[in-house]
């Protein structure tokens, strides 16, 4: 399986995603340049945490148009999984591939440890590696992780599934502990943990490998025909 990790001003999480993936993982990956227009040639698609162009404005409100973002939303619109962690989520939200907004820790101080972690859906095809109700290690590091929607998006969310991760204990203040949730097809990805951390047990945990696997499994079933 072949991934692109998108690179955006900013960015400082790529290193940590193409590690993942090319070391850790065991697959193909590339680095794809924010200038970059198409997506074509890729299974999977990344979007690393950071601070692109500087969180002017919003997180993520001028990464949505950058000259990649089309094909990230087209990646998306053909079924290809799409994985938008930290500030790759809040460009999800941007791009409209995701529900909710983020808004500044409810302390209004930048968090960066491991937390805990709940899977509340273990059929998606980010997840399906993880046990249901599984309490994983994931650290997270960030100033605007704090999950909003409105009542009617919520109830949405929790009918359709879609909530994928939420914290064990709520760090940031975030609508119903949410972490991470899914796009209506099942998808698209975003989360504000950062599995890409959580890969090798000398990282303190390789809780966050389990998501990739699940990534490729989900891929190999779905396109590898067997003899």
């Amino acid at each position: 399986m072949k991934f692109a990790v998108i690179v955006l001003p900013g960015s400082n999480c790529d290193i940590d995603m193409f590690h993942a993936i090319k070391d850790s993982l065991g697959e193909e990956a590339e680095y794809v340049w924010h200038t970059e227009t198409s997506l074509d040639e890729y299974d999977g698609v990344l979007i690393p945490g950071g601070f692109s162009y500087g969180d002017y404005l919003r997180c993520g409100a001028i990464a949505r148009f950058a000259n990649i973002m089309p094909a990230v939303k087209k990646a998306a619109e053909e079924g290809k999984p799409v994985l938008g962690v930290c500030n790759g989520f809040q460009i999800l939200q941007e791009l409209g591939l995701l529900p909710g907004a983020m808004r500044r820790n409810k302390d209004l101080k930048f968090i960066c440890r491991p937390v805990e972690l709940i899977v509340k859906n273990n059929e998606t095809m980010f997840t399906s590696s993880y046990a249901a109700g599984e309490s994983i290690t994931i650290p997270v590091a960030h100033g605007e992780g704090n999950f909003y929607c409105d009542e009617e998006t919520l109830l949405r969310l929790k009918e359709n599934n879609q909530i994928a991760f939420t914290y064990g204990t709520n760090i940031n203040g975030s609508v119903a502990d949410i972490a991470g949730v899914v796009n209506e097809k099942g998808n698209v990805l975003g989360m504000m943990p950062h599995p890409e951390r959580a890969v090798d047990t000398l990282l303190g945990s390789a809780d966050g490998l389990k998501l990739f696997q699940s990534i490729v499994k989900n891929w190999r079933e779905t396109h590898v025909a067997t003899a």
